[in-house]
């Protein structure tokens, strides 16, 4: 059995929004600590690492762990469908998820319970970065967007004292500079000189995922995969790790 009711909508539908960019259907687990997501895209570029703590629904109750297989796009387009202070309430009910919303008006969708099997997914607890930046998230959109003119990749650079995000084309070029101090950069830890370039095509869309966060973190090694996180005050975590792309004139 699991039944749960959440009134803050948006610290799952603007996480989903974001998870639906990259992952066509996963399996979300349940467990007495709420519920979770551990899922790579079909390129095996990126992972997402969503967690929705049980804390954070104003009622969650489920008797033994639980594995949904959804699809992702339509599990979205239920979610879209609430209105500003409607409230949420699953039941899992077979094979089906039925989800409630309730505010000026009933509404009732089911889902059909997917058998998907849990594909390999990188061990991302075991990587080891040497840089950390955490940042409000609209001057990492600002980097983005800016390197986006120019390029379809981005480095992403630290030193001891600055942190800075740098795109180069074939006649252009654009680059983002942020000194310690800068209340753009909240803190960063970087013992030495770092870089790494990763496709903005992906950073583009974890980026989406900023609406339920007020800073991001960084962490990222020299040519070494990306973590980036982002935490609400509801301790809701949604992580997203991305390959770097390494060619020889970096």
């Amino acid at each position: 059995m699991f039944k749960a009711t959440l009134s803050k909508l948006n610290l799952l539908t603007d996480s989903v929004s974001s998870i639906a960019e990259l992952i066509d259907e996963g399996i979300f687990k349940v467990t007495k600590d709420g519920i979770s997501l551990l899922a790579a895209d079909r390129a095996m570029v990126a992972v997402v690492d969503y967690k929705l703590p049980s804390s954070a629904f104003d009622k969650f109750e489920v008797d033994s762990d639980q594995s949904i297989g959804v699809n992702i796009g339509n599990f979205l387009s239920v979610l879209k469908r609430s209105s500003s202070g409607d409230k949420l309430t699953f039941t899992l009910k077979e094979n089906k998820l039925e989800v409630l919303l309730e505010g000026s008006s009933r509404r009732r969708f089911t889902l059909p319970i997917l058998d998907l099997s849990q594909e390999e997914v990188p061990q991302i607890n075991q990587l080891e970065f040497i840089a950390k930046a955490e940042l409000k998230p609209s001057i990492f959109q600002s980097g983005i967007d800016d390197a986006e003119v120019v390029a379809d990749s981005v480095m992403i650079e630290a030193s001891k004292t600055s942190f800075g995000m740098r795109a180069e084309g074939d006649i252009s070029s654009s680059q983002l500079e942020l000194e310690k101090g800068n209340e753009g950069l909240i803190d960063l830890k970087c013992d030495a000189d770092v870089k790494a370039r990763y496709p903005l095509d992906y950073l583009k869309k974890m980026a989406k995922a900023a609406k339920i966060a007020q800073t991001l973190s960084l962490e990222w090694g020299q040519d070494y995969p990306m973590k980036i996180s982002f935490k609400s005050p509801e301790k809701v975590t949604l992580t997203y790790v991305v390959a770097p792309r390494v060619s020889d004139s970096d």
